[in-house]
């Protein structure tokens, strides 16, 4: 046998964790271009709401679509016929549902505090501070070399992309072990029988969306007091789409 034959095999951990940060990096792809429509769902309750209101609304969003994905699924595989490896399948699913939400989520607060989140390594730092909570900022202010609160405003607007690289380098390895661990736990747990996995996955789930909230109010403090420019005017109403629903869960208005 060659001595090159094995050259390029990636050992199996390795490979689960790469595959954990490609479907984070699919689940920004994807919502980085809703943010903004997300944003202006959460004002068409009240066009008149102030930043501050709004953000409060895009948590409440966030907590129910979250908890929701996680209860439904629960639900789905603690159901009559359904074998251990649909259900499995079906919570895989729901993780990539779950990223997609959390990223659409702490991109839309960022949005809200007037954070550029253009450059992809921007973007990445902001999702992955948030869904790490209290570790994930600390490791972006000693990184970066900054003190002082709020380093969602302070970190991610003025950092050269250059150190945000090799932040992110760091912050992705956390949120393997964190979250890949995390989740394993909770995809398991959905599968119980007799209804325990929709408490199970929907209980987990809010916990997540609750511990990103606070991460995320941590990391930007308080809300502008009032909309630049080009936010002065809030958009009308998008026929057929609930207001309360991100952009991501699309429901039907009733």
């Amino acid at each position: 046998m060659a001595t090159g034959a094995y050259e390029g095999l990636v050992p199996e951990p390795a490979a689960r964790g790469q595959r954990v940060l490609d479907l984070l990096d699919k689940a920004i792809g994807a919502q980085s271009p809703l943010v903004r429509k997300n944003v202006a769902r959460a004002r068409q309750r009240n066009p008149q709401a102030t930043p501050a209101e709004v953000v409060r609304t895009l948590e409440r969003m966030y907590v129910s679509a979250l908890t929701g994905t996680g209860a439904a699924v629960g639900g789905a595989a603690a159901a009559p016929g359904v074998g251990t490896g649909v259900a499995l399948a079906l919570s895989a699913g729901e993780v990539l549902s779950s990223l997609e939400l959390s990223a659409l989520f702490a991109l839309s607060i960022a949005e809200v505090h007037g954070v550029p989140i253009d450059e992809v390594e921007r973007r990445r730092t902001i999702v992955l501070g948030i869904m790490l909570g209290g570790s994930g900022s600390a490791t972006i202010t000693k990184m970066a070399e900054r003190t002082g609160q709020h380093w969602g405003r302070q970190v991610v607007a003025k950092v050269p992309i250059e150190t945000l690289r090799q932040i992110n380098k760091i912050l992705g390895t956390n949120f393997i072990t964190k979250y890949g661990t995390k989740q394993g736990i909770i995809v398991l747990g959905r599968v119980a029988p007799f209804g325990i996995g929709a408490v199970i996955g929907g209980g987990a789930n809010a916990a997540m969306a609750t511990l990103a909230v606070r991460a995320g109010r941590r990391a930007f403090g308080p809300a502008p007091e009032s909309w630049p420019g080009q936010m002065s005017s809030a958009p009308p109403p998008s026929e057929g789409v609930r207001a309360d629903a991100p952009e991501g869960v699309r429901q039907e208005a009733p």
